[in-house]
């Protein structure tokens, strides 16, 4: 190879497993009664399944250290159960270690479905860097006034990358807005490097227009009537301040407000409306008991704070603000469903509120938010699928989003994409709300309730013929209930529901050939499950040349990094893929597809990298690398790794994508002086 590479520098140097459930013949889930929504969550089966714990994590195969805490148990109307489990490793909490085991009604397990993978135990238990650290790096994430964070808790933490030894450092305090925060921040507990963070404040703005003349529940009697329904459901004045419970609101003749927000039991009345409307929906309709799914209900707090252009959901209680001026509440119905489903999805898949999976989070709120709507069907609000239609937010007129066509809100988006994860989970929604539309009506133009909508397809997907809002979002929320984990993606999205569909309306049935089209149409891949309950097999033939020492045989890209140079030693032989080490502006990848077998137990991917780097800052990442499955990026390196000048491995879980064809692809990105090289050999499959 004649390609110039610079000398060396001084110095040294996932994935969800889902199981194909058996397969119900087409047209027989109506005489098996899986149509039939899942009985409230019972503690006696919680109590079971928790002291069966230790014998489940040995069945499972954990490593020994681990330990089951059953979250919940979701019981079908046939017995079969959905055991959805936290874990422990030497008695810390993992975070994202969630798993959930699918039992037939017999108790035997016939699939898991991990968060990530099934590995916790990361490459060291011992933290090289100190509480005090972790605690400034929590405070340095936070933009909140008046905060305060705690010491750090020691965790494990299942990045997308691996499990990691971390420090969870809650932050709180009030942001300039009024809205208040209670932010989790990851620090790695070896490096110091900031992994992620999160908030548990959801938030979402409504429309502030009342419900009308209502049937109110409250309780009491004549003198002495209180804003409390008989799940436990009340409502509270906060009297514009920002932290507190509030007072209950109390009436003599058991008559609420006067339809003005002169009156302060006014606005009490909507959002009281909307915490009933919405346990009712989820009781009725999807036989949840509420928020955590054992009968009670929830507080609503109104008049919080000061001129305060928001509503949020904080993990117990919905909060709404009086709009600007404290003369227009944000307490339309819509937005109860939508806060009070985050609730719903904190309490089932727990969705981290980042990346894609927070696009599922909040496409989840907007989909309930919509159903609670239909389900209420109140004159005042009539259904529809449009998001903040009443608010006004943009001046003139138009909704906040659209739920046919998300990208006429001009953010959101209408197809998924490898880079929709880096949006604002109210943007990344977008393709998840698109499907739930062309779910239950379809694609195409036509007009519902006097609202014209016009949804496409994407790409070169075919036409949607929806199975109505109600079907849909029964097959949503068992994806959300009983197969997303917090770190669900829409590719597990896409498995989930079709998952669902089997379980609810059989394989073959047009409701889950409905399911496939209608995610087709919001450009997710195929993945191996599918309505006909068999696995297809992959096309593609093997990985080839991982040694790299056929040269550029099995690869495709850029000309020249797979070479025999000598600059830079090959693991094994002499060949290896040299990635970077130009010392100027270039950009250089690999790639090669290959099939996963379905029949592959426990699949991974293996490749060991070395680098080395002369460029001499600690804290700007100048060159980078990349390793991708599909588009998506499992690891990532740059000038800063560590450690240098020697192989280290790196394994991928590709449990995922048994039964599909994969592309890997390794990239690498250099800026204009100071090399970096990132060397690649020995990629291998273990199948």
């Amino acid at each position: 190879m004649n390609r110039l590479k610079s000398g060396l520098a001084t110095g040294g140097l996932l994935a969800l497993a889902l199981a194909i459930s058996p397969a119900i013949p087409a047209g027989a889930a109506a005489s098996a009664g899986r149509d039939k929504a899942p009985a409230p969550e019972s503690q006696s089966l919680k109590a079971t399944e928790q002291s069966r714990a230790a014998s489940s994590a040995s069945a499972l195969g954990l490593a020994k250290g681990e330990k089951l805490v059953v979250k919940s148990v979701i019981a079908d109307a046939n017995g079969a159960t959905s055991v959805r489990y936290e874990r422990t490793l030497d008695g810390l909490r993992v975070i994202g270690g969630d798993l959930v085991t699918h039992k037939d009604a017999a108790g035997s397990v016939k699939s898991v479905t991990w968060n990530q993978r099934k590995n916790v135990t990361p490459a060291t238990m011992t933290p090289t860097v100190s509480k005090s650290t972790a605690h400034q790096a929590g405070l340095a994430a936070s933009k909140a006034n008046k905060e305060t964070a705690s010491a750090g808790e020691l965790v494990v933490f299942q990045s997308a990358t691996g499990p990691k030894l971390a420090y969870e450092v809650i932050t709180e305090g009030i942001k300039p807005d009024q809205t208040p925060t209670r932010l989790h921040t990851i620090v790695d507990a070896t490096s110091g490097a900031t992994l992620t963070s999160w908030d548990d404040i959801k938030h979402g703005t409504g429309n502030g227009i009342f419900v009308g003349n209502v049937s109110l529940a409250t309780s009491g009697s004549a003198g002495s009537y209180t804003m409390r329904d008989t799940h436990g459901n009340y409502t509270t004045d906060l009297n514009q301040a920002t932290t507190g419970t509030g007072t209950t609101f109390t009436d003599a003749d058991d008559v609420w407000g006067n339809g003005l927000q002169s009156n302060r039991q006014s606005a009490a009345v909507d959002a009281h409306y909307g915490a009933g409307k919405t346990y009712d929906y989820y009781n009725t309709q999807l036989g949840r008991a509420g928020i955590w799914n054992n009968g009670t209900g929830a507080r609503s707090r109104v008049h919080y704070g000061q001129n305060y252009v928001n509503a949020f959901w904080d993990g117990t209680q919905m909060t709404y603000g009086d709009g600007s001026g404290n003369a227009a509440p944000l307490v339309e119905l819509d937005v109860a469903g939508h806060e009070m489903s985050h609730g719903v999805t904190e309490n089932t898949a727990n969705l981290t509120y980042s990346g894609e999976s927070g696009g599922l989070n909040e496409a989840t709120s907007d989909i309930f938010g919509t159903a609670v709507e239909w389900y209420a069907n109140n004159p005042s609000d009539v259904p529809d699928y449009l998001i903040g239609e009443e608010i006004n937010i943009n001046g003139n007129g138009t909704p906040l989003r659209y739920m046919d066509k998300p990208s006429k809100d001009g953010a959101s988006k209408d197809c998924w994409s490898s880079t929709l994860g880096s949006l604002d989970p109210h943007y990344s929604s977008g393709p998840l709300n698109h499907w739930y539309y062309l779910l239950s009506e379809g694609s195409g133009a036509k007009t519902i309730n006097g609202v014209s909508y016009n949804s496409p397809v994407c790409g070169t997907a075919g036409a949607v013929t929806g199975i109505t809002h109600q079907k849909a979002e029964k097959i949503w929320y068992r994806t959300l209930a009983t197969y997303l984990t917090s770190s669900s993606n829409y590719a597990a999205a896409r498995t989930g529901a079709i998952k669902s569909a089997k379980d609810l309306y059989g394989a073959g049935s047009a409701e889950c050939t409905a399911v496939e089209k209608a995610f087709t149409a919001i450009a997710v891949a195929a993945t191996s499950e599918t309505c006909g309950g068999t696995t297809p097999p992959p096309t593609g033939g093997s990985l080839t040349n991982g040694g790299f020492e056929s040269g550029q045989t099995g690869w495709t890209g850029t000309s020249g990094p797979i070479t025999n140079n000598t600059g830079r030693p090959a693991r094994t032989g002499s060949w290896k893929l040299w990635l970077g080490g130009n010392g100027s502006t270039a950009s250089e990848n690999e790639s090669q597809t290959f099939a996963v077998p379905s029949t592959a137990t426990s699949p991974t991917l293996t490749y060991y990298i070395r680098i080395d780097t002369a460029e001499t800052s600690t804290t700007t990442a100048y060159d980078t690398a990349t390793v991708q499955i599909n588009g998506v990026t499992k690891a990532s390196f740059s000038n800063l790794t560590t450690p240098k000048a020697s192989y280290i491995t790196k394994t991928i879980d590709l449990t995922s994508y048994k039964g599909t064809n994969v592309t890997l692809k390794f990239a690498a990105s250099e800026d204009s002086s100071l090399q970096t090289s990132f060397v690649i050999d020995d990629v291998s499959t273990n199948f």
